[in-house]
């Protein structure tokens, strides 16, 4: 049986009052924001029975209000990257606001990360709703987005939902920065923890961290994480800052279905993520650009490979590569997504 409970946690100036909600079951506490639909804290057991918080995040709201590094947030309408922030939709060309090099990234200066969600309770969790405007950030058609957040034992699981009025590129998920010995220490770097992603392929990038087009095998390649892997040596062998990279789980023509993605392992503590996705890919980031400069929980520095993400979503920019997995959902249409988080112990 999951606990749900909220309570206010204080207002965005110019934007409106955030609520807390703390789902919480026997093994797992979860703590969300309706700002950006943000997992703020995940707190769940060691080896040695300790709770601690695994996710990355800041003690008071305007960290939160105030954040560029999507901690814990929702990223939408579309996440990851757009080439040059254009894009061509049933022969209309729209225009984005560029805000990553010559880019658009996870949905433009005023994503869905910095807007304050409806949360209604559900079974085991809420609801956080969003409508986003036609012509929102650029981007064509009024949007009904929602994820429903719920803890069912030692299993959090995301499921994302959106309609739109226009044909529209759409592309949902959450950018958690995890770090599994847990937030009571000052963060140091992920070095010891093991990670496996269950993809065959992998995509290069250009050097704006585009994809170039090709879908590369991960066998004999740095990319090759189909077995538990190091993540210290590893990101040694890398070309560039580290991985921010995404990983095939599925092809175009694949059927939906939810599918293991990944698992982290962190020996000292024990401590397990394993996540599922009904998404064809996952962006595996090391928190490279991450420089010291962000103080989160606990006065911690927040330096480079202190943290990973595990983003499920369509393969980055989707939009304007047809041999990608499709990403336009149109009027009358249900876009449906689910992603699953299991915390346990070696």
């Amino acid at each position: 049986m999951t606990q749900v409970s909220h309570q206010p946690w204080g207002e965005v100036s110019g934007v409106g009052s955030v609520d807390l909600w703390v789902l919480q079951s026997a093994n797992v506490r979860v703590e969300v924001l309706t700002l950006g639909a943000i997992i703020r804290a995940v707190c769940c057991r060691g080896s040695n029975g300790q709770m601690e918080d695994v996710v990355l995040g800041y003690d008071d709201l305007e960290g939160y209000a105030s954040d560029k590094r999507y901690m814990g947030a929702v990223v939408g309408r579309v996440a990851n990257r757009i080439a040059g922030g254009r894009f061509v939709v049933e022969g209309k060309e729209y225009q984005l606001d560029i805000n990553n090099g010559p880019n658009a990234l996870h949905g433009g200066l005023k994503g869905f990360n910095k807007a304050i969600w409806l949360a209604t309770a559900v079974e085991d969790g809420v609801q956080l709703s969003l409508t986003s405007p036609d012509g929102d950030q650029g981007y064509p058609g009024e949007v009904k987005a929602s994820v429903s957040y719920t803890l069912q034992g030692e299993t959090l699981t995301a499921e994302y939902q959106a309609s739109s009025t226009k044909t529209t590129p759409i592309n949902l998920t959450n950018h958690s920065y995890f770090n599994l010995a847990g937030q009571v220490h000052d963060v140091s770097n992920i070095y010891d923890h093991q990670v496996s992603i269950s993809a065959q392929s992998y995509l290069p990038v250009d050097d704006t961290s585009i994809p170039t087009g090709e879908i590369r095998v991960v066998e004999g390649t740095p990319f090759d994480l189909r077995q538990q892997t190091l993540i210290g040596p590893r990101l040694k062998e890398l070309p560039g800052l580290g991985f921010d990279h995404n990983f095939c789980l599925s092809g175009p023509k694949d059927p939906w279905t939810v599918r293991p993605a990944a698992r982290v392992c962190h020996p000292a503590s024990g401590r397990v993520l394993e996540v599922s996705t009904s998404q064809p890919g996952v962006q595996f980031y090391t928190a490279n650009v991450l420089d010291g400069s962000i103080i989160g929980k606990g006065g911690s520095r927040y330096g480079k490979h202190c943290s990973f993400c595990l983003e499920t979503q369509n393969w980055p920019d989707a939009v304007n590569q047809a041999s990608f997995p499709e990403c336009l959902l149109r009027p009358g249409e249900v876009y449906r997504h689910v992603t699953r988080f299991t915390f346990t112990t070696v």
